[in-house]
């Protein structure tokens, strides 16, 4: 029973870019533990997947306590389901177990996990305080959640026709950024740490860890999502402006190219079909 060396498992299962959450307070974590359980080849990705789930439910139970010991206990419960929830996907790249059920079972059940936590850390504080407010907190906190991974799925499967269509991007195109901003932006990638400092991952991190654990819930809440809000909109600004230069490119393009004529009926057939034509469905 081979087991990899540590410095194998870090280069092949963490992602080069990766939340600062995942890189700081996770990977050394899960990492190792990776290593661990890789060889029992019984230890599969969707039980991993299901693992997790079940110490969401947990999470979700001891939020439901609503006192003080129970608020630390399910934030503790969610983070370790969090870093169970990481091991997944890095034992699918470790042993290239990883199937596209598996990958809609990870998606599905992470967003199950954080509506069941939502309803049930809201709903205990409204049950304890009697104040609607955090009534509309649950609702605030699921649908910023949907919201922000439906809109990086969709973004992701646009930006994917796009880059088909045009092909790599000379190196011209991107030269180094010496700008203060720019060596900002590659010291953080240079530590695997993606620019996009508040994603859905720290936004959860945050509600789901951070506030049970100060007892600072609604201004936890109400503070990391404007930031996530605030990211999420610059993103929407750089998308369009990306999608208004491709439109442009394609309007200088032979009106008979095949791969546009393509692009453009899948387009027009909606995102399932731009998706089954690249492949990945």
């Amino acid at each position: 029973m081979r087991r990899y060396p540590l410095a194998e498992v870090r280069e092949r299962t963490c992602k080069s870019v990766d939340a600062w959450w995942t890189v700081l307070l996770v990977d050394p974590v899960a990492v190792p533990l990776v290593r661990l359980v890789a060889p029992y080849r019984w230890i599969t990705p969707n039980r991993l997947t299901a693992l997790a789930t079940v110490f969401g439910l947990a999470a979700a139970a001891c939020f439901a306590g609503q006192s003080r010991e129970w608020l630390i206990a399910g934030a503790l419960l969610f983070h370790l389901g969090f870093v169970v929830d990481c091991m997944d996907g890095k034992i699918a790249r470790l042993n290239g177990t990883g199937t596209l059920f598996g990958a809609w079972f990870d998606f599905m059940f992470d967003r199950l996990r954080a509506i069941i936590c939502a309803a049930a850390l809201m709903g205990g504080q409204y049950a304890r305080t009697g104040e609607a407010g955090y009534l509309w907190l649950a609702v605030f906190v699921v649908a910023l959640d949907l919201f922000r991974y439906l809109n990086a799925g969709q973004m992701t499967r646009i930006r994917a026709t796009m880059q088909e269509e045009r092909g790599p991007a000379p190196a011209w195109e991107a030269p180094a950024q010496r700008t203060p901003r720019g060596r900002l932006k590659d010291g953080l990638r240079r530590r695997r740490i993606r620019v996009h400092l508040v994603s859905g991952i720290e936004f959860e991190m945050f509600v789901f860890i951070v506030a049970p654990l100060t007892g600072w819930i609604v201004g936890t809440v109400v503070l990391t999502g404007a930031l996530l809000a605030v990211f999420e909109l610059r993103l929407i600004f750089t998308f369009w402006r990306s999608t208004r230069q491709h439109a442009a490119w394609r309007a200088t393009r032979p009106a008979h190219s095949e791969f546009v004529t393509s692009a453009t009926a899948a387009h027009s057939a909606g995102p399932e079909a731009a998706v089954v034509r690249q492949g990945v469905g």
